[in-house]
């Protein structure tokens, strides 16, 4: 699927299941909740930390889908097309970072 068909498929699903969007602050505490349980799976898996019961069949994939589901969420919104906005964002990286990393000696 594209990010322009995902776009597409959560509008459609909002407004036949979910009634209407989360208000943009709403949602906003909404990602960033999301983030939060990504990160703790990640901390955890990869990290330091040690699971609890409640952690341990948890599904990485699942967590970073739901942080994109409302990161969609707020460009369905906000009138984003995140086609677009990723292209711009990778040009914008190219041009500043094109090698940037490849000359940072902490990388090597």
């Amino acid at each position: 699927m594209t990010i322009e068909e995902a776009q597409k498929i959560i509008d459609d699903w909002i407004k036949t299941k979910g009634v209407r969007y989360f208000n943009e602050l709403t949602n906003m505490a909404m990602l960033t909740e999301e983030v939060g349980e990504l990160a703790r799976i990640i901390a955890r898996t990869y990290g330091e930390q040690s699971f609890k019961d409640s952690d341990k069949n948890r599904d990485l994939g699942d967590e970073m889908a739901d942080v994109l589901w409302v990161l969609i969420c707020l460009a369905n919104q906000t009138g984003i097309d995140l086609t677009e906005a990723l292209k711009k964002n990778l040009e914008k990286k190219n041009i500043r970072d094109g090698t940037r990393h490849l000359e940072n000696e902490k990388l090597k």
